[in-house]
């Protein structure tokens, strides 16, 4: 199973990779620094891998109403990546 789960596009996260050549991938709660950077490379052989900056996402309560009354519940915790380039580009939208 490959450590990168999907990189993330968003407003924020698109004029940050415009400015400051930084991307975002979600990955694997376990991946270290170092695998993530390596599976970036593997992944993208013509980039070069400045910086890698990890996050845990927390939960957040979640609920909706229904006709039984309300369901509560929690979203799940993740991990998220953000990849400094030294060089190259990453173009995520070829791979959709």
């Amino acid at each position: 199973m490959s450590i990168l789960i999907q990189p993330l596009i968003t407003e924020k996260l698109t004029r940050i990779q415009e400015e400051h050549q930084q991307y975002a991938f979600e990955v694997l709660k376990s991946a270290t620094k170092p695998q993530i950077k390596k599976a970036i490379e593997e992944r993208y052989p013509e980039v070069k891998v400045a910086r890698v900056n990890t996050m845990i996402v927390p939960t957040k309560p979640k609920g909706r109403f229904t006709k039984s009354g309300f369901v509560s519940g929690r979203s799940k915790s993740w991990k998220k990546a953000i990849i400094t380039l030294k060089e190259g580009e990453i173009d995520l939208f070829s791979e959709i």
